[in-house]
Formats: structure tokens, sequence, C-alpha cells
């Protein structure tokens, strides 16, 4: 158990021990609450807040709370109407005007979500992480005007370097418009430094977590064990952010037999990082680790008790941890999501990866495609068959053909449907791709990537794989 777990379990156990004095101590009760949450304990999280609730039935933070749990778990229908108590207990309640309108975004109700944007706009204009959602959704309020209105806002001394990178991030969309790319760099680099700053203490040990300590972990590389006899077959699709995985996960899940969507969950990088962070041995650990990730997956709703044993988890980092897969789920798919480089590149500085430490800076993302590739290199050759390769601009260009191949090398039936997945009303992204999912596959543009790999020119130097 890290620190910070530890630190966990104390808190817990003071306001376990209030609780039993006085099962009706609301703040108790709200901050165990909040400990189970941050623990993804969402039962138990869930049950606590009903309780705030019944004790203070307008306690408006409690079902803003309880709403994001429900959000978590994918039960989108429930938080969208917890959302909407909390605006009529309290109308000016910013934070759930914007959750509300994340939430109607990712599952498709646009209209809506731009009411609340525009709500959250009146009540706290220097939020321009809220306008820059917006604009996503209504790309015609960025006119002259309102590129005055966001220099205005970002000049505001109390304004948070959070909301000063999106100030950047909407400025260099007027550049895009322009076709002014180095300018429109220019203004990305900013908005990433900017954000990276905002949460420099936490990103700054994340990103050397990611480029150097996870990479050269020895007990990770010479892991050497039988495979364990299991029947779950997950489905990982695995890359580098912005290759176009959500789409094929959803292709994919979307087939004769619906199966149940992991999309980044991050199970095995954070039950594997606990025992590398701590120093624990993976391989005495094995059977502990593989019943505590199985436990998370049955959490998350996708395994479950005689019903299924396959599901897909797109967590795409776990390429670093194939060696473990292939002890704990030797059924598992692996699918290699593979993207033109300069595309990937550009698309993750294009969108803030606000949890992704390494994501902010060029020289970090370079670092981190570079472990990749090599990575990737490394696992193919030494596990024949595992990794599957799919090229996602041949995947725009010959969706069927290619969806077809990929199919069949999950072992799961062919259907017109999978190329439909857009049609569909349960499907809902966490990430930044949930507007692509409305729509059918769509053929790539390269028209400006010339434009962007001069701008990056310093790299080809560097990497072979960029040139």
């Amino acid at each position: 158990m890290n620190t910070k777990n530890l630190k966990l379990e104390k808190i817990e156990d003071f306001f376990k021990e209030k609780i039993k004095l006085n099962p009706n101590n609301l703040e108790a009760n709200f901050n165990l609450a909040r400990i189970y949450k941050e623990k993804g304990e969402h039962k138990k999280a869930k049950l606590l807040y009903e309780r705030v609730i019944k004790i203070e039935p307008k306690n408006s933070s409690a079902y803003n709370n309880l709403a994001n749990i429900y959000k978590r778990t994918g039960e989108f229908n429930k938080a969208i109407k917890l959302y909407k108590k909390v605006i009529l207990i309290n109308p000016a309640h910013v934070n759930a005007h914007f959750n509300l309108g994340n939430t109607l975004n990712q599952v498709g109700h646009f209209t809506k979500a731009i009411k609340e944007f525009k709500k959250v706009f009146e009540l706290q204009p220097l939020n321009l992480e809220n306008l820059y959602i917006w604009s996503d959704l209504d790309p015609k309020i960025l006119n002259l005007n309102f590129k005055k209105k966001i220099i205005f806002l970002m000049s505001n001394e109390k304004i948070l370097k959070k909301d000063l990178a999106y100030g950047n991030f909407l400025l260099a969309k007027y550049e895009y418009k322009n076709k002014n790319f180095e300018k429109e760099l220019k203004y990305f680099l900013k908005a990433h430094k900017n954000y990276y700053e905002e949460k420099r203490l936490f990103f700054d040990k994340a990103t050397n977590y990611w480029l150097d300590y996870l990479p050269n972990n020895k007990d990770l590389l010479e892991i050497e064990m039988p495979e364990i006899e299991n029947e779950i077959k997950p489905i990982f699709i695995i890359g580098i952010p912005r290759c176009g995985s959500t789409i094929v996960e959803k292709v994919i899940a979307s087939g004769k037999r619906y199966l149940p969507i992991g999309e980044e969950c991050g199970v095995i990088s954070s039950t594997v990082g606990e025992l590398i962070l701590t120093q624990k041995s993976l391989k005495k650990n094995i059977s502990i680790l593989k019943n505590e990730i199985d436990k998370k997956y049955k959490n998350l709703n996708l395994i479950k008790q005689n019903r299924n044993t396959v599901f897909t988890d797109k967590t795409l980092e776990n390429f670093f941890f194939l060696p473990l897969i292939k002890i704990i789920y030797p059924n598992a798919k692996v699918i290699n999501c593979r993207r033109n480089a300069v595309s990937s590149v550009i698309s993750i500085i294009k969108n803030n990866l606000t949890e992704v430490p390494w994501a902010h800076n060029l020289d970090n993302i370079f670092s981190y495609m570079d472990i990749y590739y090599k990575k990737i290199d490394l696992y193919k050759k030494k596990y024949p068959n595992f990794i599957y390769d799919l090229n996602f601009e041949n995947f725009q260009n010959n969706p069927e053909k290619e969806a077809r191949k990929v199919m069949k090398f999950c072992e799961l039936d062919w259907d017109k449907k999978c190329l439909k997945f857009y049609k569909r009303t349960d499907l809902i992204s966490f990430t930044s791709s949930h507007r692509q999912i409305r729509k059918p596959i769509y053929k790539p543009t390269m028209d400006r990537q010339q434009a962007y790999r001069n701008l990056l020119y310093k790299y080809e130097k560097k990497y072979n794989w960029f040139k």
C-alpha cells in the first residue's frame, strides 16, 4: 500500500469512529463518502451520500458528488437527474451546471449541453475551460468579438493558470482558421506550459514515473512465469493517445454480441503501479495481483459472474504491462492501434489530455512515443501472434475490410452493425473522442501534415520512427 493509501486508511478509521458515536454526524458521513469515492469503492460511497441526503435533504454537494459517482459507473441518466436536482436546490451551483453540460455532451445531447455551458459562462466568465468545451460544440461563437473577450478575460489577475491554458487553446483555434500553423503551435505550447504549471507538484513526479521509472523497472522487464489458467478473455487496445482506439473499441463492441466496454479504466496500470512504487515483488505477489485486478474489473461491471468473460479495456499504456497480461490473461487479445506519427503528435498537442503528465511538453511526448515504439517491437518479437497491429489510416480508408480482420483476430462474429456503432444510444465515451463516436468512420485528411512536420523538423534527426 502506498503512502497516500495509508493516509486514507487512517482518515477512514477516524471518520468511522465518529459515525459509530453518532450515525447522523453529517461531516463524518460526507468525508467518509469522499474517501470511498477516491478509493473507487463506489457502492459504499453511494450509500453514505444517500445517508447525508437523508440527514440534510437539501445538501447540494452530496447530490453533486453522488451524481459524479453515477456518471463514473456509467449510470448517466441517474447522474443527469441528480445534477438537475442540485440546480433546483441552488440555481447558481456552477459545478452542477458544468457537470451537467459535460454529461449531456458525452451522451450526445449537444443542444442541451450548450445551454448549460452558456449558464456557466454567465455565472463564472473566467472559467475558460467551460468556454473551450462550448466552442467545440458551437464553433460559430469564435468570432472577432469573442476573441477580444477571451484576451480581456486572460488579462484578469485573478485568472487561474488552468483557465489561462484554455485561453491559449482558444486563441490557437483562431490561428488554425487562418492557416497560421506556426502561431497555432506556439499558442498550444503556451497552453500546455500553463496547464503543467497548475499541476506541477503532481506532474513532475508522474512524468518521471512514465518516462524513466516504469520503462526501466527490472522486475517488470524480467518477469518470467507460467501462464495462469484463466477463462477470462479481455480485449486490450493499446497505443499512443489519439490513435483512433476509441472508435476501434466501439466497432469491436458493436457486433452480434455487445461487449462491456472498459474504455481507459486504468485497472492494470494502477494495481501494478502500487506494487512497483512500494517495491514489492511482482512475481511473489502474482496471485494477489490477479485477484485485485479481477476485483476492480468486477467493480466496473466488466466481469460478471457466469455471464461474460469477454470485455474491452483500452487503457493505452497497458503496453508497459504486456508480460504480466500474458501471464494473468493468456487468452487475452491485444490490438496495437497505430497512427501516422505526425498526426499523433499534433493531435496530442491540440487536445488537452488533462491527466496525462507527459502530454504537455513536446520533448516529453516524443520521449514517451519512443518508449512505446521500442516496447512494441520488443514484445512483438517475444510474443508472436499475441499482438495485432492495426493501422488506423488503413482502417479509415477501408473500414469494413479492416474491421473484419480485427474481429476475426478477436474471435468475434462479424456483423454490419459493427460499423454502425454511431447509431447506438447506449454508447458513451469519457475521452476527447466522445463526439467522433456519434459519426460514421471518415477518411483521413493529410493535407496539412507537411506544414506541421516542418515545424517539428528537429525531431526527425533524433527519432527514426518520425521520418
